[in-house]
């Protein structure tokens, strides 16, 4: 009767497995945690992002519409356990691009997670990763202090260092863990 028991709950869990191993858009799939049942099994269940937010390499994205000033931005993002988003390759700049478009069907300058607050021309993630990869439009960022990173800037989409009490929307970034 146990054997029975076994294999009905691992056919179960190999059926639910494959339902819900889909990947994303992008080609990434969300990582999973192990759910203890208090018996003498483990299922796994998967980690998504939560209702409205986009996965990109087990990181969850968030287009917010309304226009703020980039501190406002980032407390907004942060109540929502997230902050503006960083940047750290080519693609993740063009599924941020698409994100936005796919929102607004149109390339509006939004926030990003990027200021020279603390130095000037020193710039940093609000995340405290490292700025690794950059899309700054020619001869920008200009060598002011406390400017904030906006993106879609101009004809060229491209990266520019704006005054942080401008009023953007913004993209909030978090982890899944």
């Amino acid at each position: 009767m146990k054997l029975l028991i076994v294999s009905a709950l691992l056919c179960a869990v190999m059926a639910l497995t494959s339902a819900i191993d889909l990947e994303d858009e992008e080609g990434s799939s969300g990582t999973e945690e192990l759910l203890l049942t208090g018996e003498d099994h483990v299922v796994k269940t998967p980690r998504r992002c939560p209702v409205g937010w986009k996965m990109y390499c087990k990181r969850c994205f968030l287009y917010v519409s309304q226009a703020l000033s980039w501190a406002q931005a980032q407390k907004n993002c942060e109540q929502m356990k997230a902050n503006l988003a960083s940047v750290h390759s080519y693609r993740e700049h063009k599924f941020i691009r698409k994100l936005i478009f796919r929102a607004t069907r149109q390339c509006k300058p939004t926030w990003l997670g990027g200021s020279d607050a603390k130095a000037n021309y020193i710039w940093t993630w609000i995340d405290g990763t490292n700025f690794r990869y950059t899309n700054w439009c020619h001869g920008k960022p200009s060598n002011n202090y406390g400017h904030c990173l906006e993106m879609n800037f101009s004809a060229k989409k491209c990266w520019n260092g704006v005054f942080c009490s401008c009023l953007r929307p913004s993209v909030c970034v978090k982890k899944i863990w």
